[in-house]
């Protein structure tokens, strides 16, 4: 039994932790996630009493803190985008949702189904709850804080954050296929199809959207343009607002059941489109980045100590070579392709490809379709399948991103040097740049 007073020594250490470790791991080949993901291993080895993590008999607390940890992260991504939303601004994002997530879920599905031999509603789950990419366990190739530019953000960080800001919502339809298909049986129906079609794909993105809109333009109006100055919530540079706002959102839209995910980052991305270069966007984002920081350590840790308790006993090396195979063969290449006739340069394309990182997303899913019908799978081996690749990513992306990405912040820098942008180009000239 762990002690009330030990988990508040963690909570302490952890809390401090998560302020002082992104100093301490800049500019190394390492990311905050692995830290407290290797500390989680490492703390469980020792004679200490830490907590019993399993998800499966926990699954609702274990679904409730993950989904808070989206979506605060959701609203993280559509407060630091300074690109305003359009066609063509926005095109190597709009390839990664349009091409690269339902490609994925196909291959994905395929390789559970035919390596794992498992049936086709928990081949579709594990490729729908792998699909979502989270670039938060990778704040390296994500944008970073707003300006008042909207030409600052280079394309390989611009579109894996919107990719992320998105998809976290779009993989739900697919999450609620695979649930539709076990509660059948794993025999779709006309006219189950029909209603997943109608309900579960148009009308809740709909809403999603739609709500996210209108709860966007209320709040951008209260923050911003509220004739009476008390309600004019900008004068008072109060960054909590940005978790009222968060929750809002998505309490507003889950009500009118449509997708909450989806709503955050458009209300959040509306929010910002209401006074594109106010100062009070960076409070917003700061303090949610500093919520998001904390609640991503420690579900990391948690994971971590679920690791080292033999969350991985499940595993199979079918399930390890599926996880494997999304995070080196199928994402890169079918992000790739997304992005052929893209503003991205052929180095860009490659990175983008590449870091394709899974995270909390993920968790999340998984526990949410769990508490509906079996899939004719262990949970065990669902959670051992989704972990190791969860784990596999944080390792791989975590140490990778910090030198790729610096290396592509160096050859921009040196292209605006000779095009003539002088020893110190500007941040608009240094991310023009496409290589």
């Amino acid at each position: 039994m762990t002690s009330p007073d030990y988990l508040f020594v963690l909570l302490g250490a952890g809390a401090l932790g998560a302020a002082v470790l992104p100093r301490v791991v800049a500019r190394r080949p390492l990311s905050l996630p692995l830290v407290f993901l290797v500390c989680g291993v490492a703390l469980q080895a020792l004679p200490l009493p830490m907590p019993v993590i399993d998800p499966v008999s926990d699954r609702t607390w274990v679904e409730h803190v993950t989904e808070i940890c989206v979506i605060v992260s959701l609203m993280g991504a559509g407060l630091a985008l300074n690109r305003p939303f359009g066609r063509r601004r926005w095109q190597g994002t709009w390839r990664q949702l349009g091409v690269t997530l339902p490609l994925t879920i196909a291959a994905v599905g395929l390789l559970a189904w035919g390596l794992l031999d498992w049936p086709p509603a928990a081949a579709l789950l594990l490729a729908a709850v792998l699909a979502p990419t989270d670039p938060v366990l990778a704040s390296e190739v994500r944008v970073g804080a707003p300006t008042d530019s909207e030409h600052d953000e280079d394309e390989v960080r611009f579109t894996l954050t919107g990719e992320a800001g998105l998809n976290d919502g779009l993989a739900f339809p697919f999450v609620l296929a695979a649930v539709a298909l076990a509660a059948a049986g794993g025999r779709p129906t006309g006219g189950g199809i029909a209603r997943w079609a109608l309900v579960d794909v148009l009308y809740k993105c709909a809403v999603g959207v739609s709500a996210g809109l209108a709860v966007g333009a209320l709040l951008g109006w209260l923050f911003f343009r509220a004739g009476w100055r008390v309600m004019r919530l900008s004068e008072h540079r109060e960054g909590f607002v940005a978790i009222g706002a968060t929750f809002l959102a998505y309490g507003v839209t889950e009500l009118l059941h449509g997708y909450g995910f989806v709503a955050v980052f458009v209300t959040a991305c509306r929010i910002r489109a209401a006074e594109r270069a106010h100062g009070y966007h960076v409070v917003l984002h700061d303090f949610v980045e500093q919520v998001e920081r904390l609640l991503t350590a420690a579900l990391l840790f948690l994971l971590g100590v679920f690791v080292a308790q033999g969350g991985l006993a499940s595993l199979t090396w079918q399930g390890a070579v599926v996880g494997l195979l999304l995070l080196v063969a199928v994402r890169p290449l079918t992000a790739w392709a997304a992005q052929l006739g893209t503003s991205a340069g052929p180095r860009e394309r490659v990175v983008i490809a590449f870091f394709g990182v899974r995270g909390i997303g993920s968790l999340f899913y998984l526990a949410h379709a769990l508490g509906s019908t079996g899939f004719g799978v262990p949970a065990e081996r669902l959670w051992a399948v989704v972990t190791f690749t969860v784990l596999a990513s944080v390792v791989l992306h975590g140490m990778s991103a910090t030198p790729v990405i610096s290396r592509l912040d160096r050859l921009r820098t040196h292209r605006a040097r000779a095009s003539g942008a002088g020893p110190e180009p500007g941040g608009d000239e240094v991310a023009g740049e496409r290589l």
